[in-house]
């Protein structure tokens, strides 16, 4: 709930920002941001494609009742239809929880063919569990990391390009003829305030992002271990049965 806030809040400021700005010639703050402008423009396209990416993974690609899904196989395992329940979870191998559960009382069935039995198939139903998780897991993080480059990255081009407007200022209040001194110092102030401007707009927004991506992938895993754990126990009650 708190973190919830915290986003809401900081999505206002950046709002208020970003109107405040269009007051401002954006375009004429682009242009003498030079450079580090379309450096840091192409970082924001990076990131808006990442964004998608993720967000289709995350939210579309994985969306499973995973409770609804969990009480659908308890009733198989139950009555020790090991097979139905394999076949429920095929059709959900495309989520990672759909894919762990599929993988595992796949080798769990196998088990039992080979004769297994007892402590020795309490094991083995452990480590197709394991080994499914360990294969599948990962990918549902994957790529978290770049928002956190992206945003760094832009921050720092931002400050880059505020060195060198502001170098470029002084230089001119040193070099340039008195005519053009005013307009010189103006653009280089002009070029430093705009470039942390713009590093900032991206990457206050791709931080934001990431923690709401970070969220529904923490959800996930937190399920999968959450009903990986009662499918295990339920398969083990069953076979004490």
């Amino acid at each position: 709930m708190k973190k919830g806030l915290l986003k809401g809040i900081l999505l206002l400021i950046i709002l208020f920002s970003v109107a405040n700005l269009s007051a401002v010639n954006l375009v004429e703050m682009f242009v003498n941001g030079g450079a580090f402008m379309y450096l840091i423009s192409f970082l924001l396209v990076v990131m808006i494609i990442l964004a998608v990416i993720k967000y289709w993974q995350l939210s579309v690609k994985e969306k499973l009742d995973t409770q609804r899904f969990y009480l659908k196989l308890k009733g198989y395992i139950k009555n020790n239809q090991t097979e139905e329940a394999i076949r429920v979870c095929a059709q959900f191998k495309r989520t990672t929880i759909g894919f762990i559960f599929w993988s595992g009382l796949l080798g769990y069935n196998d088990g039992l063919k080979s004769g297994k039995k007892g402590i020795e198939l309490q094991r083995h139903l452990q480590n197709s569990f394991d080994e499914a998780g360990l294969q599948a897991i990962p990918h549902v993080e994957a790529g978290l990391f770049w928002f956190d480059i992206v945003a760094q990255v832009s921050t720092l081009l931002g400050l880059l390009g505020t060195i060198f407007g502001l170098v470029n200022a002084f230089d001119a209040l040193g070099t340039a003829a008195e005519a053009d001194k005013s307009r010189l110092l103006t653009e280089g102030i002009s070029m430093a305030m705009g470039t942390t401007a713009y590093g900032l707009i991206v990457a206050i927004p791709t931080m934001l992002i990431k923690g709401a991506l970070q969220s529904r992938a923490d959800k996930i895993i937190n399920d999968i271990d959450e009903y990986s754990v009662k499918t295990i126990n339920q398969i083990t009650y069953s076979m004490k049965d």
